[in-house]
């Protein structure tokens, strides 16, 4: 036992019926709080051809104050910028994760892309969460032959203060997850079972952008840089990948994201998929958010029931969405908001514990511990 305990509280949203811009899932939501203090998601809302928009919808609770069903109140993002579009007419705005940023007193958006070069990493503002603003692609500095801007990169979400980077300047911090060649699941689960994991090119990273101290009205964001490779697969249930998952929450230990991995299943189900997405915590430190201090050695969530089992893409947990409680009056209890097997949209509810034990053994000495590579046994 972690001392996380998560528990869920049910399924919220699915395709309406009769819905084309829902035929083919609603899924991956970002969740914040408006100005009016009530709980809005904005679903990914997939239509045939995987054409995706962004949704957003109000979040209705019972007088149990746990979260039971949405309403819908429309669109927030439609594909309609050259990087959303592809020349057929395919194309798509998905993943969103949202984060209300103090210094610029908006909400930012970062969102996929499905641009014609494959997935980028996007970013829109609003004040009120009905009136989004594009701020085009995030852009980002290479770092050490690594060049971050011309491969696949998503799964990016933002922190809602100023952290300090490497020199200690205080600057906006972006997590995000590039996607290498030859990094995907559905390629590394090709490979021996015992395998080398190029810390390089399979980690989230945390990346910095400056901030200006005044009069701030983001019109683009300047280019990220301070690269800092953050997590790497580590155990077993996170072999095959790992990616960000929720925008970073403060909480009484540091900063919490929940977060995804990817292993092999040892025995595919009728569908024959064989991969397994599922979901752990980590702890970043609360003053220097490079550092680590718990990351799960085992998942805090995982596929079991028939709507996580069985969709669009079946074994999937996928968590983008989170809420902590203060509305309650319990910092304590976070809900967090996923994605059911790429088709509906669950939520389940995490207590922070008052302590909690080691985690994953890369922790101490953070995931790179001097190496490039890290030899991986995979135990299914």
């Amino acid at each position: 036992m972690s001392g996380f305990d998560l528990h869920r509280v049910g399924q919220i949203m699915e395709p309406e019926p009769g819905n084309p811009m829902e035929v083919d899932g609603v899924l991956n939501p970002a969740a914040v709080r408006g100005p009016d203090g009530q709980l809005y998601l904005f679903p990914r809302l997939v239509a045939k051809d995987n054409y995706s928009r962004i949704g957003i919808a109000r979040v209705k609770f019972n007088d149990a104050g746990d979260p039971c069903g949405v309403e819908r109140l429309g669109i927030a993002l439609e594909p309609e910028a050259e990087y959303e579009l592809w020349p057929d007419g395919r194309g798509g705005c998905e993943d969103a994760r949202i984060t209300f940023v103090e210094r610029f007193q908006s909400y930012v958006m970062t969102y996929t892309a499905l641009s014609p070069i494959g997935p980028r990493i996007a970013l829109a503002v609003s004040k009120d969460l009905f009136h989004w603003k594009r701020l085009g692609l995030a852009t980002f500095e290479p770092y050490e032959g690594i060049d971050f801007v011309h491969v696949d990169n998503k799964d990016a979400s933002l922190f809602p203060v100023a952290i300090p980077n490497h020199a200690g300047k205080m600057q906006l911090a972006i997590l995000h997850r590039p996607l290498f060649p030859g990094t995907r699941p559905e390629e590394t689960v090709r490979q021996a079972e015992s395998r080398v994991v190029d810390l390089d090119h399979e980690s989230i990273w945390i990346s910095y952008c400056p901030m200006t101290r005044e009069g701030l009205e983001p019109d683009r964001l300047g280019l990220f840089n301070s690269h800092h490779r953050l997590a790497t697969p580590v155990s077993h249930w996170e072999m095959l990948k790992i990616g960000s998952g929720t925008p970073p929450v403060l909480t009484r230990h540091g900063w919490l994201i929940v977060y995804h991995g990817v292993h092999k299943l040892s025995e595919p189900g009728q569908d024959k998929h064989p991969l397994c997405y599922s979901a752990g915590v980590m702890v970043l430190s609360k003053e220097h958010p490079r550092t680590i201090r718990y990351r799960s050695v085992e998942p805090v969530l995982t596929p079991l029931l028939k709507e996580e089992r069985h969709g669009t893409v079946p074994n999937v947990v996928f968590p983008t969405g989170i809420d902590r409680r203060d509305d309650l009056g319990l910092p304590d209890c976070i809900d967090v908001y996923y994605g059911m097997a790429d088709s509906r949209i669950g939520v389940a509810r995490l207590d922070v514990p008052e302590h909690f034990q080691t985690g994953a053994p890369a922790d101490s000495d953070g995931p790179l511990a001097g190496d490039s590579q890290l030899e991986m046994g995979y135990n299914p």
